[in-house]
């Protein structure tokens, strides 16, 4: 039987090209505070700077700065989602629930164990109940946040990827954009413009999971955590459908394989729309593991057909999500000059699938450390540090502490890590009394298995190629290479590429590897476990619109 231990086949970071130890260019633009990615972190810790520099005179008028690599915001950005609105009621209390940016509150919830021919409903547990939350598009909500910062004066930077982060001895002191126009040979073409310099007193990294910049700001300044991060892969697609749904629904069970963390969701978003989605760790052992394809499978599933039948695929989409928990936290969360929030740093809580509402707490909080260091007139790590305190001693931390093992006891296997998460929901998380240890996911060795190739029907089911063009990816065909292949990729590991890509950007061509960037969706899965993804050309990869 052939294995695979992927870590042998990567990259190294280019650590070299994401730090850079030069001086702004004269034309820099020049910002107080600069976040890094226009999520739900950055976009709701820019709204509450803004409203902290108004509130008090002695900030003085801040110039504060959004990045944000899509075209437009929203475009990059895709979750499940439910929400839970603790985070916008405290950053929005004037605005009632019924006015915030949700599609519909959760009016019921099931929870069902899959076979491949049935399903068999199970008491929903405690981690996972919904009362009082909200179904909404990501899209929607950071299209709203992102007005609702610009009324506040904020710059919004929209096609602007952050390139490098830019040094002075130890401090960070802003961000290199990346280059337009480029050839495939990464000359200057037609449309050429230049990189931008922006400075910054404060720079806040913000830039979701697998952040090229946090990666290589932690690898430089040695930041590590008691375990390593550990990711998952989520596919969705959002449906037009003439059934609707009532309820939000989750299943555990098929079409993942028992040695693979995962499960699905299918949630209402209004009376003629849903999205439909499934989630796979990304240390699945089997090497073969597509994603994607399980998707397509799901959907001919007795309990999920009905709901598709006559009805249009509106929207694909596919991201990476931190899985680790409370132990893959860094050890440090900021240094002088910059600032690490939301899935940069891995604040999503497994066990109760949730993480918009504690991604937007952390932009807060950075929000308010950084207020406090500008007036001291200190940007150090010391000043900055109160972030840490603050993050550290909120629920945000205390929820991922009571789930802390939760996420990691599946790597005994699915019945075994789901009565010990069992335990750990009686026990508050004391149960077993110790951190579980991990290794990387890269480091997991898989085994390549024989399997049967899906056909789909181009009616309920896609191929990847039809997936990409539902996602909007309209990336132009001469842009070069953003990935970083590693050398003596064999014909096994070209393959393995190929399934665990959910956009066709790998294939396996004979006993070669071919690789096709414009299909990119920046869902990060391969530099997880292969080719390392690096800041590409401004507004490149997909376009959502309601994910």
């Amino acid at each position: 039987m052939t294995r695979i231990l992927p870590i042998k086949y990567q990259a190294k970071l280019p650590t070299d090209r994401l730090i850079r130890a030069e001086a702004p260019s004269a034309e820099a633009i020049e910002m107080d505070v600069l976040f890094v990615g226009a999520g739900p972190a950055g976009l709701a810790g820019a709204i509450e700077l803004a409203k902290l520099a108004k509130a008090d005179p002695t900030l003085g008028d801040l110039q504060i700065g959004v990045l944000e690599k899509a075209g437009s915001l929203g475009e990059h950005c895709l979750s499940g989602a439910v929400v839970n609105p603790r985070a916008f009621r405290e950053l929005f209390p004037d605005v009632p629930v019924a006015e915030l940016p949700f599609r519909q509150p959760v009016g019921g919830e099931a929870v069902y164990l899959l076979t491949e021919g049935g399903s068999f409903r199970i008491p929903t547990p405690p981690t996972m109940q919904n009362h009082g939350h909200h179904v909404a598009s990501l899209c929607e909500m950071v299209r709203w946040m992102g007005g609702k910062a610009e009324e506040l004066g904020v710059n919004i930077f929209a096609g602007f990827p952050a390139d490098a982060l830019l040094v002075d001895g130890d401090r960070v002191i802003g961000v290199l954009t990346t280059p337009s126009g480029l050839d495939r040979e990464g000359n200057p073409g037609e449309g050429y413009a230049e990189p931008t310099d922006l400075t910054a007193k404060v720079t806040v990294l913000t830039e979701g999971t697998r952040g090229p910049l946090a990666q290589a700001w932690r690898e430089w300044r040695g930041v590590g955590s008691p375990n390593p991060q550990i990711f998952a892969l989520g596919v969705k697609e959002v449906w037009n459908v003439k059934k609707p749904l009532d309820r939000i629904i989750h299943t555990l069970g098929w079409p993942l394989p028992r040695d693979a963390f995962g499960g699905t969701f299918i949630y209402p978003m209004g009376a003629s729309q849903i999205a439909v989605g499934l989630v796979v760790g990304l240390d699945a052992k089997d090497a073969g593991t597509d994603v994607h394809e399980m998707l397509q499978r799901l959907k001919l599933h007795p309990l999920v057909r009905p709901y598709l039948e006559g009805g249009e695929l509106v929207e694909w989409g596919a991201k990476t999500i931190p899985e680790g928990g409370y132990y893959s936290l860094p050890d440090r969360f900021s240094g002088a000059g910059l600032i690490m929030a939301g899935d940069t740093l891995g604040t999503v809580e497994v066990a109760s699938l949730k993480g918009i509402h504690y991604a937007m707490q952390s932009g807060m909080f950075a929000a308010r450390a950084i207020a406090q260091a500008l007036k001291s007139g200190d940007t150090g790590p010391e000043s900055l540090n109160g972030y840490d305190a603050m993050l550290r001693g909120s629920y945000v931390a205390s929820d991922l502490r009571r789930r802390r093992n939760m996420r990691l006891a599946f790597k005994h296997g699915f019945f075994l890590g789901g009565a010990e998460s069992v335990l750990m929901t009686l026990t508050n998380g004391a149960f077993p009394g110790r951190q579980i240890r991990i290794e990387p996911d890269a480091n997991e060795e898989r085994t390549i298995r024989a399997r049967t190739a899906f056909v789909p029907d181009n009616t309920l089911t896609f191929s990847k190629v039809d997936a990409v063009f539902k996602s909007g990816n309209a990336t132009r065909d001469t842009i070069p290479t953003h990935l970083v292949v590693g050398r003596d990729v064999s014909a096994e590991v070209a393959e393995f590429y190929s399934h665990l890509c959910p956009a066709g950007v790998y294939e396996r061509v004979g006993d070669e590897l071919r690789v096709n960037p414009p299909n990119c969706v920046d869902c990060k899965a391969t530099d997880v476990l292969g080719p390392r993804w690096t800041p590409r050309e401004g507004g490149s990869g997909p376009k959502y619109r309601v994910m």
